[in-house]
């Protein structure tokens, strides 16, 4: 389906209750990735970063919801990642479309609780999938914007290496895959799910330090420095 497109979520999730009876299991992973500051971002990339990665994910749950609440049954997986609790350079649009997945879960998990009903929010650091790839070829540089197209080329340039580099990647799509199956199989699942190990340490470090610690490790790890 298109998760952007009401007509084609309606006829897909009609088709799929027509030939199961029911949706026990909904996982919203549809997303893109836009490299840009948020200076240079135009507000037509700024609503299609969220009419995917968010809107898209409403659009979906919403249509799948009646008939659970119906049934007293059901799990919502929400594919965040570890750019809902902290924003790379660059990643302003994604990771603000990520934290507001993370809203979207915390208030669906209340609301759904009486049916039973359960959100489910899997937040993954870095795996190598062909976002990486995406992000990469949507990024462009803007004329005079020199010193922010040297933060983005940064960003990228970790990024366009990933595909013959994934041997240095020791978390997979599968390990991410696994964890999900984890959670829908738990009698009672927990409401947030890392994946990487990166995931694990940026949750805590978000929990431990100040901001300005954190910042500071963000900027020496894309060589930001302050103008002279």
């Amino acid at each position: 389906m298109d998760v952007c497109d009401d007509g084609s979520v309606r006829r897909a999730v009609t088709s799929v209750y027509q030939k199961a009876g029911a949706i026990d299991v909904l996982i919203n992973n549809a997303g893109l990735a836009y490299v840009a500051t948020v200076e240079d971002m135009t507000m037509e990339d700024w609503r299609r970063q969220f009419e995917t990665n968010f809107f898209g994910a409403v659009r979906v749950t919403q249509a799948v919801l009646p008939k659970m609440r119906e049934r007293r049954s059901g799990r919502i997986v929400m594919i965040s990642s570890v750019s809902g609790l902290v924003t790379p350079p660059t990643q302003g649009a994604y990771s603000a479309s990520k934290h507001a997945m993370e809203g979207l879960s915390n208030a669906l998990r209340h609301e759904l609780y009486p049916f039973g009903v359960k959100t489910i929010l899997i937040e993954p650091g870095y795996i190598v999938t062909n976002i990486q790839q995406t992000a990469v070829q949507v990024a462009q540089p803007v004329p005079g914007k020199d010193q922010e197209w040297a933060v983005r080329q940064s960003v990228c340039g970790s990024w366009s290496g990933a595909k013959s580099s994934r041997a240095k990647s020791k978390t997979t799509p599968e390990d991410c895959a696994r964890v999900i199956l984890k959670a829908i199989q738990a009698p009672v699942p927990r409401a947030r799910y890392g994946v990487t190990p990166l995931a694990t340490t940026l949750k805590w470090a978000k929990r431990l330090l100040p901001d300005n610690a954190i910042d500071a490790m963000i900027r020496r790890r894309y060589g930001i420095t302050r103008e002279e």
